[in-house]
């Protein structure tokens, strides 16, 4: 089976995480999409966090049903700062894998690529997949890699946090199940 690894905060997953991941996973031909949550990313700060196992519980919502898309708590169990070269490499222990593991990176992403933890190697490991997040044109990126044709959708995490903070409309920006959960747990200073 071919993976893809889809690594980030999901603090809250939301529909553009998700047609991303579908939609790369179309395009280039993998069987399943790891979505992983970090623990302690090390190149952002985690504002208004729930707690790892909130974000991971609303991630599992958002996919239920979705043979092709799981929720991998890898990061979280193994504690510490999550570095995606330990992620490819726990993930390549415990899945079995066809070929390189993908590596799924919003364009947001490819300009601090070069400060991750070993660039070079998470290169040569993983079969680096950029798709579009921000920007309708392709980013330069000096590392080999392949862009994705998939649509912008204009929605962030830390714009649904501050659209509720502020009490505007942000429930169709998430899956049904996530708006749910926030409701029900006053999650992001819900008012």
């Amino acid at each position: 089976m071919r993976l893809l690894l889809f690594g980030g905060s999901y603090n809250p997953v939301h529909v553009g995480h998700l047609i991303m991941a579908q939609e790369v996973a179309r395009q280039f031909g993998y069987g399943l999409v790891a979505l992983v949550p970090s623990l302690n990313p090390p190149h952002k700060s985690m504002a208004a966090d729930p707690g790892p196992e909130r974000r991971l519980e609303m991630l599992r919502i958002a996919i239920e049903g979705d043979p092709g898309l799981v929720a991998d708590d890898c990061e979280i169990r193994r504690g510490g700062t999550s570095y995606t070269i330990d992620t490819i490499r726990d993930l390549a222990s415990r899945y079995q894998v066809e070929g390189k593991i993908g590596l799924l990176l919003g364009d947001d992403l490819v300009p601090g690529f070069g400060d991750w933890r070993e660039p070079g190697r998470l290169a040569a490991e993983a079969d680096i997949v950029c798709a579009r997040r921000l920007h309708a044109e392709r980013l330069d990126f000096p590392y080999p890699h392949r862009y994705a044709d998939n649509p912008i959708v204009a929605v962030s995490s830390s714009m649904i946090r501050a659209r509720i903070a502020a009490g505007e409309a942000f429930r169709q920006f998430l899956p049904r199940g996530v708006r749910d959960y926030i409701v029900a747990g006053g999650l992001y200073g819900l008012r």
